[in-house]
């Protein structure tokens, strides 16, 4: 079979941290919530990493699931129910990207894939491929693949890494994004 290209982020920035004393988390059975009465939450999109501060129970990072509302987020990870009144800061540190087959999905014996990065000038942080073995992946059933980390440093603006291994999925993770924007991340499979 041919190698294929595909898009997997088309164009991300970061954007500003949000705080407020009016912001809470719930679970209610297997769906976990941060919502807010008035401070926006609007910013923050699927995929995207939240990385919470100033809390009892839910200082870590979270994936956005689902954005349900301008003041409420579905996310992955489990939340430890804590009502607002201190004030708590989200903070977008990165996101995940679209899932794209890899070789294993296709059966291929070689397992070859090439990734592209491509950032401004301005973006600092770290991207990496992410594996999953799983034909159906949860956030738990992915793990990083050794040699194919970028690391941001307002200087270089495009990259590339090879690696090897018959996933059945892969997807690019940026995290402590600190600023800028990534262009774009490509890769052949």
């Amino acid at each position: 079979m041919a190698q294929t290209s595909t898009t997997l982020l088309a164009s991300k920035s970061h954007i500003a941290s949000v705080t407020g004393s009016d912001i809470s988390f719930t679970a209610t059975g297997s769906e976990y919530k941060i919502t807010s009465t008035s401070t926006s939450l609007a910013g923050f999109a699927v995929r995207d990493l939240i990385t919470v501060t100033g809390t009892s129970n839910n200082n870590k990072t979270f994936t956005v699931k689902t954005e349900t509302s301008a003041n409420e987020l579905i996310v992955e990870e489990i939340v430890t129910t804590e009502t607002a009144g201190s004030s708590f800061t989200l903070d977008h540190t990165g996101f995940v990207s679209d899932k794209a087959k890899g070789d294993g999905y296709y059966s291929q014996p070689d397992g070859v894939h090439t990734v592209a990065y491509q950032v401004n000038s301005t973006m600092t942080g770290l991207i990496k491929m992410q594996g999953s073995l799983a034909t159906t992946p949860t956030e738990d059933d992915w793990f990083d693949i050794t040699g194919s980390t970028f690391t941001g440093d307002q200087s270089t603006l495009i990259s590339t890494a090879n690696f090897t291994g018959n996933f059945v999925w892969v997807r690019a993770r940026a995290t402590s994004v600190t600023d800028g924007t990534i262009s774009s991340v490509l890769i052949n499979s």
